[in-house]
Protein backbone atom coordinates (compact mmCIF):
# COMPACT_ATOMS: atom_id res chain seq x y z
CA UNK A 1 0.00 0.00 0.00
CA UNK A 2 1.14 3.52 -0.75
CA UNK A 3 -0.69 6.39 0.97
CA UNK A 4 -1.59 9.55 -0.96
CA UNK A 5 0.68 11.54 1.36
CA UNK A 6 3.64 9.45 0.19
CA UNK A 7 2.68 9.96 -3.47
CA UNK A 8 2.49 13.71 -2.88
CA UNK A 9 5.80 13.81 -1.03
CA UNK A 10 7.61 11.83 -3.71
CA UNK A 11 6.15 13.78 -6.65
CA UNK A 12 7.03 17.10 -5.01
CA UNK A 13 10.58 15.90 -4.35
CA UNK A 14 11.27 15.88 -8.11
CA UNK A 15 12.81 19.01 -9.64
CA UNK A 16 10.55 21.92 -10.56
CA UNK A 17 7.30 20.15 -9.67
CA UNK A 18 4.19 22.06 -8.68
CA UNK A 19 0.91 20.73 -7.31
CA UNK A 20 -2.12 22.37 -8.91
CA UNK A 21 -5.83 21.67 -9.26
CA UNK A 22 -6.95 20.13 -12.56
CA UNK A 23 -10.74 20.37 -12.68
CA UNK A 24 -11.81 18.24 -9.66
CA UNK A 25 -8.49 16.35 -9.60
CA UNK A 26 -5.14 17.22 -8.07
CA UNK A 27 -2.28 17.32 -10.55
CA UNK A 28 1.48 17.33 -10.37
CA UNK A 29 3.22 19.23 -13.13
CA UNK A 30 6.76 19.80 -14.28
CA UNK A 31 7.15 23.09 -16.11
CA UNK A 32 3.38 23.18 -16.61
CA UNK A 33 3.04 19.63 -18.01
CA UNK A 34 0.93 17.14 -16.06
CA UNK A 35 2.60 13.83 -15.24
CA UNK A 36 0.38 12.57 -12.36
CA UNK A 37 -3.22 13.22 -11.33
CA UNK A 38 -5.11 12.19 -8.23
CA UNK A 39 -8.89 11.66 -8.52
CA UNK A 40 -11.01 13.08 -5.68
CA UNK A 41 -11.55 9.71 -3.96
CA UNK A 42 -7.74 9.35 -3.57
CA UNK A 43 -7.77 5.55 -3.94
CA UNK A 44 -5.96 5.60 -7.28
CA UNK A 45 -3.48 7.75 -9.12
CA UNK A 46 -3.12 8.35 -12.85
CA UNK A 47 0.46 8.31 -14.10
CA UNK A 48 1.21 9.50 -17.62
CA UNK A 49 4.12 7.23 -18.52
CA UNK A 50 5.42 6.56 -22.03
CA UNK A 51 4.03 3.55 -23.92
CA UNK A 52 6.96 1.22 -23.24
CA UNK A 53 6.93 1.88 -19.47
CA UNK A 54 3.16 1.41 -19.46
CA UNK A 55 3.36 -1.97 -21.17
CA UNK A 56 6.08 -3.20 -18.81
CA UNK A 57 4.08 -2.09 -15.75
CA UNK A 58 0.90 -3.73 -17.05
CA UNK A 59 2.75 -6.99 -17.63
CA UNK A 60 4.70 -7.08 -14.36
CA UNK A 61 2.13 -5.61 -11.96
CA UNK A 62 -1.43 -6.48 -13.09
CA UNK A 63 -2.50 -6.73 -9.44
CA UNK A 64 -2.44 -2.93 -9.07
CA UNK A 65 -1.74 -1.38 -12.50
CA UNK A 66 -4.29 -1.01 -15.30
CA UNK A 67 -4.55 0.98 -18.51
CA UNK A 68 -5.61 4.59 -18.18
CA UNK A 69 -8.04 5.60 -20.90
CA UNK A 70 -8.69 9.22 -21.80
CA UNK A 71 -11.11 9.91 -24.62
CA UNK A 72 -10.86 6.28 -25.73
CA UNK A 73 -7.07 6.45 -26.00
CA UNK A 74 -4.60 4.76 -23.63
CA UNK A 75 -2.52 7.58 -22.11
CA UNK A 76 -0.82 6.01 -19.10
CA UNK A 77 -1.58 3.81 -16.11
CA UNK A 78 -4.09 3.85 -13.30
CA UNK A 79 -2.58 2.58 -10.05
CA UNK A 80 -4.69 1.15 -7.22
CA UNK A 81 -2.84 2.42 -4.15
CA UNK A 82 -4.28 -0.14 -1.70
CA UNK A 83 -2.36 -2.91 -3.49
CA UNK A 84 0.57 -0.91 -4.84
CA UNK A 85 4.26 -1.51 -4.27
CA UNK A 86 5.86 1.79 -3.20
CA UNK A 87 9.08 1.29 -5.17
CA UNK A 88 7.16 0.51 -8.36
CA UNK A 89 4.91 3.54 -7.93
CA UNK A 90 7.90 5.81 -7.36
CA UNK A 91 9.62 4.38 -10.43
CA UNK A 92 6.54 5.01 -12.58
CA UNK A 93 6.12 8.55 -11.25
CA UNK A 94 9.78 9.24 -12.01
CA UNK A 95 9.42 7.84 -15.54
CA UNK A 96 6.40 10.07 -16.13
CA UNK A 97 8.33 13.08 -14.79
CA UNK A 98 11.27 12.30 -17.10
CA UNK A 99 8.92 12.05 -20.09
CA UNK A 100 7.32 15.45 -19.38
CA UNK A 101 10.31 17.42 -18.07
CA UNK A 102 12.28 19.60 -20.48
CA UNK A 103 15.23 17.60 -21.83
CA UNK A 104 17.76 19.91 -20.19
CA UNK A 105 16.12 19.45 -16.75
CA UNK A 106 15.78 15.68 -17.19
CA UNK A 107 19.45 15.43 -18.16
CA UNK A 108 20.48 17.00 -14.83
CA UNK A 109 19.11 14.07 -12.84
Amino acid sequence: MMPIAAVRLFALSLSEVAEQPHFHYTSFRVCGKIFVTIPPEETHIHVFVPDQAREVALTLHPEFVEKLLWGGKVVGVRIRLSDANTEVVQQLIRQAWLAKAPKKLAAQT
